[in-house]
């Protein structure tokens, strides 16, 4: 009988040292992160206001972007579709930039393309993964294909001729995310 408390109690102080331990460890974890004071969704998705139909077509009209809506069949929603530019980024005529050159243009042009993203200019930027002559490409969220045109070829890599930019007019539904 004797055993079989001491047994217990050696059980129960292993146990406590452990969740006391765990409870240390996370709260060490919790103060490193980063609380996101945005209120989230149960799947861990920002929610946001959301605008009416007409107030988002509005905002987006008087700030020159080009739109239309339809209702979607299945849930008799209106979906407002949004003109982007999708521009394509290929390889220049002038790639005959020394590796350490080609570094510091590589820096310079996530460095761009960082800033597009930060000033809310570009959705998404990224390579392609096969070797050929397209490289990547940046979705700019901008009225016009002047100013998309504009805000690429101001990427260091294009300006140096390591890349060449090509701008096309792209629709898709506002507030659809990537999935």
């Amino acid at each position: 009988m004797k055993k079989l408390i001491l047994s217990t109690l050696i059980l129960a102080f292993l146990f406590s040292c452990k969740k006391e331990s765990d409870g240390k460890h996370l709260n060490e974890k919790m103060d490193s992160l980063e609380v996101n004071s945005k209120p989230m969704d149960t799947l861990g998705l920002e929610k946001t206001n959301k605008k009416s139909t007409k107030e988002l077509k509005a905002e987006l009209t008087a700030k020159g972007f080009q739109t239309f809506d339809y209702v979607d069949e299945k849930t008799k929603d209106t979906i407002i579709m949004q003109q982007y530019f999708i521009v394509f980024l290929k390889s220049g005529p002038i790639r005959s930039q020394n590796e350490e050159e080609a570094e510091l243009l590589q820096t310079q042009h996530l460095a761009h393309l960082s800033k597009m993203y930060e000033l809310g200019y570009a959705d998404i930027s990224g390579p392609f993964g096969d070797n050929g002559d397209i490289r990547g490409i940046t979705i700019y969220n901008v009225p016009t294909l002047k100013m998309a045109d504009s805000l690429a070829k101001s990427d260091p890599m294009v300006e140096k001729g390591r890349l060449t930019v090509e701008v096309h007019p792209w629709w898709a539904a506002k507030g659809y995310a990537l999935r």
